[in-house]
């Protein structure tokens, strides 16, 4: 199966709402590499990549569980990057 790797703003109340502790837990659970942190304007940033399925389900989960804290979701399909071997939490 070929891999993907999406970068991804979700803005709203986003901070602070244990969104970066679930999403971890969630790409972990789909089986994802890359990594999810804080941005200082209030968004969260992700990069994502796995296979396309899997991707879009780890996406699909996190907006059901924080849908009413997550105004705007911006999803842009960037390269693979073989350096992420699991998904973290960064700083």
């Amino acid at each position: 199966m070929s891999q993907i790797a999406k970068h991804i703003i979700f803005t709203g109340r986003v901070q602070g709402v244990g969104f970066r502790f679930t999403a971890f837990n969630i790409a972990n659970r789909c089986q994802l590499t890359g990594f999810v942190r804080n941005l200082p304007d209030g968004a969260v940033e992700m990069f994502a990549q796995g296979d396309d399925e899997s991707v879009g389900d780890c996406i699909r989960d996190i907006k059901e569980q924080f849908g009413r804290f997550v105004r705007e979701t911006k999803i842009v399909e960037v390269p693979f990057n073989p350096q992420y071997k699991d998904f973290k939490i960064t700083f």
